[in-house]
């Protein structure tokens, strides 16, 4: 077994040294060819070197500086560019081309024909083997991608499933906004009823408080111009009562100059007579009555102050109550209006993100 192994090494050593000469030969041939056109382009680049060498230094700059000089990949990439730009005329190419031909005639008619066969039976092998090897190598990577494409698979149908119960609990959620959403709006049509009633009933109320102000107004202003004209009546009266007082010489001492009455003194009650007695009474007596009357127009018209007052307090609750129920209304409105909204916009946009996974699926 061992001999079969070392004979079998032996073999393919001396198949691959045998198809690496193959390999010189051809280069060594196609070199052959054209260094009648890379040669000069050689030696152009480098003449000033050569020019300036002896024969020793022209060999050492062949065998030694060249070489090293064209290993470094830009001067390779120069050398290589300038030998793509060189122009070839049709004529050299196809001379060039008929040589080749028949050089390689000349090799393949002075080769032995086992060989020959040899050789090409080695080229068929590791063709062969190259194919095998390729073979192999795409099914592996047709197993590899089956399995990552069945991965993926897997994973897009997991997706799917994740995606397909996401749009089922985003629809019911979507009946439940609805559901939702007509209720608030069922509920903000009869707020806006019960505000509409509100209103309409403040606003009788104001308007019959107007009516009631303006009529404690017209009353209050027609006891100011009774009590006015009472007053003027009144002293009207007094002055008459004092002029007749004044007229008469027994009575004159009773006022003073202002008009109020005096006290008799004790003397003057035992003079007096009996009808100057009853005369004063009387005017006691009216003048009570007018003082009287006075201070009940007065009293009507304190009262009739506090109730237009009261009812002003009474107005202004009213409104501020107005104006609350309308802020609240509107800021309960616009507060539903935005989360319907809101809920609408991320129902909708829910829905719509899971439509493409599901179509990847089917």
């Amino acid at each position: 077994m061992a001999l079969e192994d070392g004979e079998g090494n032996a073999e393919e050593r001396a198949n691959s040294s045998e198809a690496s000469a193959d390999s010189f030969c051809k280069a060594m041939g196609l070199l052959g060819m054209g260094h009648r056109l890379f040669v000069p382009k050689l030696l152009a680049t480098s003449k000033e070197d050569l020019l300036q060498a002896d024969f020793e230094g022209a060999l050492k700059f062949f065998r030694v500086q060249l070489p090293k000089r064209y290993r470094a990949a830009e001067n390779a990439r120069r050398l290589m560019e300038q030998a793509c730009n060189i122009k070839v005329p049709t004529k050299k190419l196809k001379k060039f081309e008929k040589e080749y031909q028949t050089l390689r005639e000349s090799q393949l008619q002075q080769e032995d024909p086992i060989d020959r066969f040899q050789r090409e039976n080695r080229r068929l092998q590791e063709a062969s083997m190259r194919l095998e090897q390729e073979n192999d190598d795409l099914a592996h990577e047709l197993v590899t991608s089956k399995i990552a494409l069945r991965n993926d698979l897997d994973q897009v149908e997991d997706k799917a499933d994740v995606l397909n119960k996401e749009l089922l609990s985003t629809k019911q959620r979507l009946v439940e906004t609805e559901e939702e959403k007509r209720l608030q709006e069922e509920e903000t049509a009869q707020l806006k009823e019960v505000f509409r009633r509100e209103l309409e009933k403040a606003e009788l109320e104001i308007k019959k408080t107007t009516a009631i102000i303006a009529e404690y107004k017209q009353i209050c202003s027609q006891l100011s111009t009774r009590l006015e004209k009472q007053q003027a009546a009144t002293k009207e009266e007094l002055d008459i009562v004092r002029s007749k007082v004044m007229g008469c010489d027994r009575c004159r001492d009773l006022f003073t100059t202002l008009g109020s009455l005096q006290a008799s003194s004790p003397g003057r009650d035992h003079t007096s007579t009996e009808p100057m007695d009853e005369e004063k009474d009387g005017l006691k007596e009216q003048l009570r009555h007018l003082e009287l009357e006075l201070a009940q127009t007065k009293l009507q018209l304190v009262e009739a102050k506090c109730r237009m007052q009261e009812l002003e307090h009474q107005r202004g609750v009213l409104m501020n109550e107005i104006q609350a129920a309308k802020n609240s209304w509107f800021s309960k409105t616009l507060g539903s209006l935005k989360s319907s909204s809101s809920s609408s916009s991320s129902s909708s946009s829910t829905s719509q993100t899971p439509s493409s996974p599901k179509e990847g699926p089917a």
